[in-house]
C-alpha cells in the first residue's frame, strides 16, 4: 500500500518556498539552481520523494523543469503542458515554452557574465550536462554540482519508497532472467566492454523478471544494477526487500543496499558502457573516463516482445476491452448532467477491478468534459470535477496493469448530440487513426519516418496537435516505454514485436478535445499479390478491442476503404468482447458497433 504525502505546492506556497530556495542559492554563493522533475532514473513518474518540481512549483506534468535565478524563475514545458501550467504555478513562475526555447539561451539572457548555477548531478544526465557545456561556453556562465537544494529546505519530504518486489512468472515474461542475462553479456564481450550500468528502473525489471511497486501505477522498483560481461550482475535495491528472492535470482545475481551503489563504480576496470541519454552525471563522475557511450542494452529487447507477452498483451486487452464496454454502456444510459468527470473514473476503475489480473491501473485516468477535453494530460481534482454536460465531448484515456499485460486507450464520447465543428474534427482524428492502423512499410523506418500519416487527415484541415502519435508500451511494465515512439524525432527502427499507441488528436483550447487511441503490435506483413519478394515489409496488429463513437463520425468525410476498415473493427469488437459483457452491455455493444 501507498502512503499518500501532499508533495504539490499550492499556489499560496509557492512564493515561500522559492524564496526558501533562493536563500539557499545564496548561502552556496550561486546564482541559480535547476530542478527537474526528473530523478535519477530518468523516468517519467517519480516517487513522492522526488516529486522536487511539484513540490516547489506546483507544476505536476510528466515533463519539464524549473530554472530558478535571483530574480526569475522559469517553468519549462512542452506543448502538452501549456494549458495546465497556468492553473498550476504561482505568478511568481513564469512558463517558458520547450523546446522552443532551450535553457542556454535563456540563462544568457537572464545571467549576467560569470553566473553561477547549480545542478544535482544525479537529476541530470550526461547528455544534457553535455550540452550545457557546449551551449554555454564563452558565455562565462558556469553550470556547477552542488548538493540538492530542494532537498535542504524540504523539511517534511517523504522517505524513500522501500515496497516488496515479486518475482514476475516466466509464463508472462516469456525467457528466463538467466538467459536473458547470458544473451546481453555476450553482447558487452562482442564489443570490448566488461560491464554496463543500468539505470533505469524499467530495464532492471526486465532483465531479472522482477516487479515493484515504488511508484504509483507502475510495478517498477527503484534501484541500479551493473551487468558484467562474465554473465554475473550485482543489483543495488535493498537487501532487506530482495530476501525472499534469492532463488528467483539466482547465484550470479548478488544484491546489496541502493546507498552502495556509487562506491562499487569505483573498482570498475575495463570499458564501462553508459547511456549518455539516460545515466545520471554524477555516475559518469565516479568512473573518472573510464566508460564508453552505448545505449542500454535492455531497451531493445525489451521493446521487442516475445510471443508469450505479444499473448499476454492480446489476453489483457480483451478483458480490458470488456470493462471498457460495461462503463460505456453505463454512461451511455445516464442523463446528460447527471454525471461528473470523477464518477466516470470512479466506475470505470470499478468495471477494471472485477479482474482478478489487475494489479493497479496504468495511470492516472484522465477523465475531461468541455474545455478539459483540451487538457492533453488533464487530471481531475475536486475543485476542478466538471458535470457532463449535453453537447460536450468527453475525453477517456485510461488503462490497467494486468499481470499478462499493460492497456492504454483513449475513447471520445459525445454527451448527448455533438455539435457540427465537434464532428467534423473528430472525423479527421479518426481519419488518421485509420490510416495508421491499415499502413504497411519498408522494415527499417523508423517513427519519424511514417507518424505524419496519421496527421495529415488533420493538417488537410489546417489543423495539428501537440503531441507525439503515438508511444512504446511495457509487457506489464511502463506504460509509456522506449525507445520506440511514433514521433518525429525517433530514429529507432520499428521491429517485430514492438507495441505502440495510435492516439492522433484535436484539442480547442477553451472548448473541446479529441483523442482516440488504440495499441498494436508491430508484425511481418503476410503475402500480399504484387508484392516485391525482395523487400520486407510490416504492418500492424491490433491490440485493443472497442467501439468508436459512430454519433461523432461524420460519415461522408470517411473513403470506401476507411469504411471498410471500421466496419471490419466493429465486427471484429462484436465477435471478441461481446461474450466477455453482461446482456445489457451486450444489447449496447451491438448498436454501438453496428456497421455504418
Amino acid at each position: 500500500m501507498f502512503q499518500t504525502f501532499d508533495v504539490t505546492a499550492r499556489p499560496e506556497q509557492g512564493p515561500p518556498r522559492l524564496a526558501a530556495l533562493r536563500a539557499e542559492m545564496a548561502r552556496h554563493g550561486l546564482d541559480g539552481f535547476m530542478v527537474p522533475r526528473a530523478d535519477a532514473h530518468q523516468g517519467e513518474y517519480v516517487a513522492e520523494r522526488d516529486a522536487r518540481l511539484a513540490w516547489l512549483t506546483g507544476f505536476t506534468g510528466s515533463a519539464g523543469f524549473c530554472a530558478a535565478l535571483r530574480e526569475v524563475a522559469g517553468v519549462f514545458i512542452d506543448g502538452r503542458y501549456r494549458t495546465q501550467v497556468k492553473a498550476q504555478v504561482a505568478d511568481v513562475y513564469s512558463p517558458v515554452p520547450w523546446p522552443d526555447r532551450q535553457l542556454p539561451g535563456w540563462l544568457k539572457e537572464h545571467l549576467p557574465q560569470g553566473g553561477k548555477v547549480g545542478f544535482d548531478p544525479w537529476l541530470h544526465t550526461i547528455s544534457e550536462v553535455e550540452r550545457w557545456g557546449k551551449a554555454l561556453a564563452d558565455t562565462g556562465i558556469e553550470m556547477v554540482r552542488t548538493p540538492n537544494l530542494v532537498d535542504a529546505i524540504w523539511a517534511d519530504q517523504p522517505p524513500p519508497p522501500a515496497a516488496p518486489i515479486k518475482a514476475h512468472p516466466l509464463e508472462f515474461a516469456g525467457e528466463s532472467s538467466a538467459d536473458k542475462i547470458a544473451r546481453l553479456a555476450r553482447g558487452l564481450t562482442t564489443a570490448g566492454q566488461t560491464s554496463a550500468v543500468l539505470t533505469q528502473p524499467d530495464s532492471i525489471m526486465w532483465l531479472l523478471n522482477i516487479r515493484g511497486s515504488d511508484i504509483a501505477r507502475n510495478p517498477l522498483a527503484l534501484g541500479f544494477a551493473i551487468l558484467h560481461a562474465n554473465g554475473r550482475v550485482d543489483l543495488f535495491m535493498g537487501r532487506d526487500r530482495l530476501v525472499d528472492l534469492a532463488d528467483h535470482l539466482g547465484a550470479d545475481v548478488a544484491v546489496f543496499d541502493t546507498n552502495e551503489f556509487g562506491a562499487a563504480l569505483q573498482p570498475l576496470s575495463g570499458w564501462v558502457r553508459l547511456d549518455p541519454a539516460t545515466a545520471p552525471q554524477a555516475v559518469a563522475d565516479a568512473l573518472e573516463g573510464r566508460w564508453v557511450a552505448g545505449d542500454d542494452p535492455c531497451a531493445l529487447p525489451k521493446a521487442r516482445k516475445n510471443d508469450a507477452e505479444i499473448e499476454g498483451a492480446a489476453q489483457a486487452h480483451l478483458r480490458d476491452g470488456a470493462a471498457m464496454v460495461e462503463l460505456l454502456a453505463w454512461l451511455d444510459a445516464q442523463p446528460a448532467g447527471n454525471l461528473t468527470e470523477i464518477d466516470v473514473v470512479t466506475r470505470l476503475e470499478l468495471c477494471r477491478r472485477r479482474d482478478n489480473a489487475l494489479q493497479d491501473i496504468s495511470f492516472d485516468t484522465i477523465s475531461g468534459t468541455g474545455p478539459n477535453g483540451a487538457i492533453m494530460h488533464y487530471r481531475v481534482t475536486e475543485e476542478t470535477d466538471a458535470r457532463l454536460e449535453e453537447g460536450h465531448l468527453l475525453v477517456l484515456d485510461s488503462g490497467g496493469q494486468y499481470l499478462d499485460g499493460t492497456t492504454d486507450i483513449t475513447r471520445t464520447v459525445a454527451i448527448g448530440a455533438p455539435g457540427s465543428e465537434e464532428c467534423a474534427a473528430f472525423t479527421r482524428v479518426l481519419k488518421g487513426m485509420i490510416a495508421m492502423s491499415m499502413l504497411h512499410w519498408p522494415a527499417g523506418l523508423a517513427g519519424r519516418d511514417i507518424e505524419c500519416i496519421g496527421r495529415a487527415p488533420l493538417w488537410a484541415a489546417g489543423q495539428d496537435f501537440n503531441h507525439g502519435l503515438g508511444h512504446g508500451v511495457g509487457a506489464y511494465l511502463s506504460v509509456h516505454e522506449g525507445p520506440q515512439r511514433l514521433s518525429r524525432a525517433s530514429t529507432i527502427p520499428l521491429e517485430q514485436g514492438m507495441i505502440l499507441s495510435n492516439e492522433p488528436g484535436y484539442y480547442r483550447e477553451g472548448a473541446f478535445g479529441i483523442r482516440i487511441e488504440n495499441l498494436l503490435v508491430v508484425q511481418p506483413l503476410g503475402d500480399l499479390p504484387g508484392a516485391d519478394p525482395e523487400r520486407s515489409f510490416l504492418q500492424w496488429q491490433t491490440l485493443t478491442f472497442v467501439p468508436i463513437d459512430r454519433r461523432l463520425i461524420v460519415v461522408e468525410m470517411l473513403s470506401a476503404d476507411e469504411r471498410a476498415w471500421l466496419n471490419a473493427y466493429h465486427a471484429e469488437v462484436r465477435e471478441k468482447i461481446g461474450p466477455r459483457v453482461g446482456k445489457d452491455a451486450k444489447l449496447w455493444l451491438d448498436a454501438a458497433a453496428a456497421p455504418l
